[in-house]
């Protein structure tokens, strides 16, 4: 039986709107598709985001290995000059101290307990802690402030090509030995016989071969002696009395500065003018001092400790040598013990304490 043109139409109204329902529901699908990806790529980049953060926010481990005290201000220099550089405590930067407070037997076992803390770089400031960390720390990057010797010590091929694990700055001690006594002989012209304060430590030795050759040169008879504590008070009173020692010469080591204020008493008592490698001894009573800036290495070993923790390797970083040396005169030890620094030496000197 046929059907009429309106069921037809009908029919087909119908069968247009079922049509119509699937189109519908397959744009709806399409948008519910697009909305999970833009999600899921929200996510990810997010994640991503998040995961740029924890890089940028890695706590680097800065170890310290310290012959001295913890409150010797270089050191602190040093610290200052890290924060200056962006490293804040607890934000991006972990310092880990280990001070010897002057007892370099205990450097070699702390340098161990810094190698198991999994540091990233070492500050070694002197000779005997990089002596120490050297062979501890062979893979982790070692950084210096004061070293007089770099390549004679064997921690670096040379100034220019370090080619190890280990670089920083020189004090060049050894090279100013010629300058010192020149200077002490400004001071007290009749200078004749030279008492050298000198330590069992490794740096010592190149410093004492150019202060002998100086001083032959200079015609100066050198006595060489150690005051390690107050016990050698007595015996150093002695031998430098019947000696005739006119002079005294403190040569730069780790103990030397650890026992600076008991060198400084001993010239005071013995009441002859002395001559030291840093301003620390004059700022504590020492007649005068002539060296490199030590504040100013410190704070350059920090750019140091900086370019490595940003991927630099020691063996690319050249050893710097000191740019800023300074000459201090202790005016009130000079008059306590009579001594006229001449005119043109207080106007070159960098400071003057009164």
């Amino acid at each position: 039986m046929k059907r009429s043109a309106g069921h037809q139409d009908a029919g087909l109204r119908r069968r247009v709107g079922g049509g119509g329902d699937v189109a519908k529901s397959q744009v709806r699908s399409g948008h519910s598709t697009r909305r999970k990806l833009l999600l899921a790529f929200g996510a990810s980049a997010f994640g991503v985001s998040f995961k740029i953060v924890a890089q940028t926010q890695k706590i680097h481990r800065v170890g310290i290995l310290f012959s001295g005290l913890k409150s010797y201000p270089p050191l602190q220099t040093f610290v200052q000059e890290l924060r200056t550089l962006g490293y804040v405590e607890g934000r991006n930067v972990s310092i880990i101290n280990r001070i010897a407070e002057g007892n370099l037997e205990r450097l070699p076992t702390l340098a161990a307990e810094l190698v198991a803390e999994k540091v990233d770089v070492i500050f070694a400031n002197s000779t005997p802690a990089v002596q120490a960390a050297r062979p501890a720390a062979a893979s982790i990057p070692i950084v210096f402030s004061v070293v007089s010797d770099p390549v004679g010590s064997g921690f670096v091929a040379s100034l220019g090509r370090p080619g190890g694990n280990i670089t920083g700055t020189s004090s060049m001690s050894r090279e100013l030995a010629a300058k010192r006594l020149q200077i002490l002989q400004e001071v007290a012209p009749k200078t004749s016989h030279v008492a050298v304060f000198s330590t069992d430590e490794q740096q010592v030795v190149p410093q004492l071969e150019q202060v002998q050759y100086a001083a032959k040169r200079l015609g100066m008879n050198i006595l060489t002696t150690q005051v390690m504590n107050r016990n050698d008070i007595e015996r150093a009173h002695k031998l430098l009395r019947t000696w005739r020692a006119d002079s005294i010469y403190v040569v730069e080591s780790v103990k030397n500065t650890f026992n600076g204020k008991l060198l400084a008493e001993l010239a005071m008592q013995l009441r002859l003018p002395a001559i030291y490698a840093n301003s620390q001894f004059a700022d504590i009573g020492g007649l005068i001092s002539y060296g490199a800036n030590f504040d100013d290495l410190f704070r350059r070993a920090a750019h140091y400790v900086d370019k490595i923790l940003k991927g630099a390797k020691p063996a690319d970083l050249p050893v710097e040598q000191p740019t800023k040396f300074e000459l201090v005169i202790n005016l009130k030890t000079a008059k306590a013990l009579g001594i006229t620094i001449p005119q043109l030496m207080l106007v070159r000197a960098d400071k003057v304490i009164e």
